[in-house]
């Protein structure tokens, strides 16, 4: 694995994917049973954004630090501001970005548990030492998509996937993420999943989405941010969340801070966002869109009239 998110950390794709994921967690809280964070790519915890890997791409920039000063954004959206600031090294200003196991950390209810997975040795050193004090976190060096088959169901019976992979190869990761899902969703049907994926060709993400609106889920709610048009493959144009058994007022919750995002993560050109059902329960799910006769194999096309 190549892939560092230090170079990364608190960009536009971040604060996307930690709004979305402070509402899942707000929205388990509102029952006082305990749930299950599960985390299968969790990272090193915590990102210093004056650090050679943030400084050198500057991404943050463009993401957590618009945020930072902007004076009128949504209660959800101060709220996770909040909890980003309020972090240790931040006392005099936005000095570190706090990976997803970090975020949640500070969430979580005494009862409330997360096991977290992240099979690179080095980041999952940084990590353990980070949460080694906090009883209710777990750390495990290994394979979150393996992972899944032995910590699902969780003992608590509620709660929460994070699949945030790398996508070092993406067309490769989307199918691991399938089959993924499909056997985690057998084994814990209840659960909710949420599973973040980059857009920089639309094409590349259709077939992805559809595929998981066929693996057993009862409704999926697809989230998306876009800071470029999505037709290059050169770039990080935007990206997205697919919440699969999303909670059924999920969209009411992050439709307000999308808008909110879109305006204040424009970059060149206006932001797009995107905020819809791909999947509501009870209701079939769509069929494939014809692909059109230039991109069927020759068996494929259809006979030429004589």
């Amino acid at each position: 694995m190549n892939y560092r998110h230090a170079y990364h950390a608190g960009n536009f794709a971040d604060v996307l994917k930690h709004t979305v994921l402070q509402a899942l967690i707000e929205s388990l809280q509102a029952k006082p049973a305990p749930f299950c964070y599960i985390d299968t790519h969790a990272g090193s915890g915590n990102y210093p954004l004056e650090g050679v890997e943030a400084r050198k791409t500057g991404e943050h920039k463009d993401g957590i630090a618009r945020l930072h000063p902007a004076e009128k954004v949504p209660a959800l959206l101060q709220r996770w501001r909040a909890g980003i600031l309020s972090g240790e090294g931040n006392e005099g200003g936005l000095k570190f970005y706090p990976g997803s196991p970090l975020q949640v950390a500070r969430l979580l209810r005494p009862n409330d548990s997360a096991q977290l997975c992240e099979l690179h040795a080095e980041e999952a050193a940084r990590l353990r030492q980070l949460l080694h004090r906090d009883p209710r976190m777990h750390v495990h060096q290994r394979d979150g998509y393996e992972a899944l088959k032995a910590l699902l169901p969780p003992k608590e019976k509620r709660g929460l996937v994070l699949i945030d992979p790398p996508y070092e190869a993406q067309e490769a990761e989307y199918k691991t993420i399938e089959q993924a899902l499909k056997t985690a969703l057998q084994r814990w049907p209840t659960g909710i999943y949420a599973v973040w994926y980059p857009i920089k060709l639309r094409s590349q993400v259709q077939p992805f989405l559809r595929g998981l609106q066929r693996i057993g889920a009862r409704r999926v709610l697809r989230v998306e941010l876009l800071v470029h048009p999505d037709d290059s493959p050169l770039r990080l144009n935007g990206s997205g969340m697919a919440i699969l058994n999303a909670p059924w007022n999920l969209d009411d919750v992050l439709r307000e801070p999308l808008r909110a995002l879109g305006e204040l993560l424009t970059q060149d050109k206006p932001a797009q966002t995107r905020l819809d059902w791909i999947l509501q329960e009870g209701a079939e799910p769509p069929a494939p869109s014809p692909l059109p006769a230039s991109r069927l194999s020759v068996r494929e096309r259809p006979p030429r009239p004589r």
